[in-house]
């Protein structure tokens, strides 16, 4: 199975007992489809827990926003939780990972508007 999606926040390395380690990570799969009776397109979010199990060190690039292609397999796990509410979890085995695009970087809020003075210009060397 192969899905595209973007990183909820950046990858965590866990090390098992046994000295396996595996990498976590969660991403979100937005789609959006018209509907039959209108022009209206419904949007909505899908969410995979993602393990991969190959190559740890792929970690230091899966930060959060990341566009990834992923391949694996998938599967559901249900649980019940403390308010006894059954609930369940998509769950994505990754055998392979392909980066599509770096996390939009956030631009620093200016703490005061920068004003440019007209009588500071700098002089040029031009003769005209």
């Amino acid at each position: 199975m192969e899905i595209f999606g973007r990183l909820t926040g950046d990858a965590k390395v866990n090390e098992l007992k046994n000295g396996k380690k595996v990498v976590n990570f969660s991403i979100a799969m937005n789609e959006s489809y018209k509907t039959k009776d209108s022009n209206e397109f419904k949007k909505f979010t899908t969410y995979f827990n993602c393990s991969y199990w190959i190559n740890d060190r792929i970690a230091k690039v899966l930060t959060k926003g990341t566009l990834v292609e992923l391949y694996g397999r998938v599967n559901v796990s249900t649980y019940t939780n403390h308010a006894g509410e059954v609930k369940a979890s998509l769950n994505f085995h990754v055998s392979n990972i392909k980066l599509h695009g770096k996390p939009v970087p956030e631009k620093p809020a200016l703490s005061e508007p920068v004003e440019e003075n007209a009588n500071e210009k700098e002089a040029d060397d031009l003769p005209f």
